[in-house]
């Protein structure tokens, strides 16, 4: 393994790219590039061709689709989370676009190297169509869970989701804007103001700018599972 080659160290390895040789990795390695993206780029453009099978290194990203007056954010996405999964044997263009929420770096792998292992290695195809399998779950559970709930149950569970599986901690800048809020839990951007409004009178959290914190999670996970 050329000792400039980083894939083998990582985690990608252990979970997806296990099942590949040595050489294949080798190949891998030799034919990927990464690049890097600061906050608000445009790293996938919904109907562009599909050259390259693209995982999220480090960073944050939303794919989301758009229509002639609205956006639909679909899934949000954080390190080591494979961004072009959905679509690439499907179809030959992106049907999303995929943008930075933080300053990130993907990694890109030519379609057509992923495409041979496919072919020659059924144990890796398993992995990517459970992969595939697992992307597509996430996101219709997301969406119903979404769904079941009135507008403060749905903000409620988009500031824990921050809070929780994004950052770890319970004050955070907040990486979506109002709007983007709205488009992901369908309801609309006064409808998000007000309601962090009522969070901040009612002292379940603070807020900064785009800075929130969190001072009564308890209520705040009571309205995400029964509001």
């Amino acid at each position: 393994m050329d000792p400039n080659c980083t894939c083998e160290k990582c985690e990608l390895k252990s979970l997806f790219f296990q099942s590949v040789s040595e050489e294949e990795l080798f190949n891998v390695c030799n034919n990927k590039k990464e690049n890097e993206h600061k906050k608000g780029d445009l790293i996938i453009a919904e109907g562009s061709v599909i050259k390259d099978f693209i995982y999220l290194k480090s960073g944050l990203v939303k794919l989301y689709k758009t229509t002639r007056d609205h956006e639909q954010i679909l899934k949000f996405a954080g390190p080591f989370d494979f961004v072009s999964i959905l679509n690439i044997f499907s179809h030959n263009k992106h049907q999303y676009s995929v943008m930075a929420l933080e300053d990130s770096v993907t990694c890109h792998v030519d379609f057509a190297e992923v495409r041979n292992m496919v072919l020659e290695n059924g144990v890796f195809a398993h992995g990517l169509l459970q992969k595939m399998g697992q992307v597509s779950d996430s996101i219709i559970q997301e969406s119903l869970q979404i769904r079941r709930h009135n507008l403060k149950g749905r903000v409620a569970i988009v500031l824990l989701y921050f809070a929780n599986r994004v950052y770890e901690k319970d004050e955070f800048e907040l990486p979506l804007s109002r709007k983007e809020i709205a488009e992901y839990i369908g309801k609309t951007t006064e409808n998000v103001i007000r309601a962090l409004s009522d969070f901040r009178k009612s002292n379940i959290i603070k807020i900064f700018g785009k800075v929130i914190e969190i001072i009564d999670k308890e209520r705040l996970e009571r309205l995400s599972k029964f509001g």
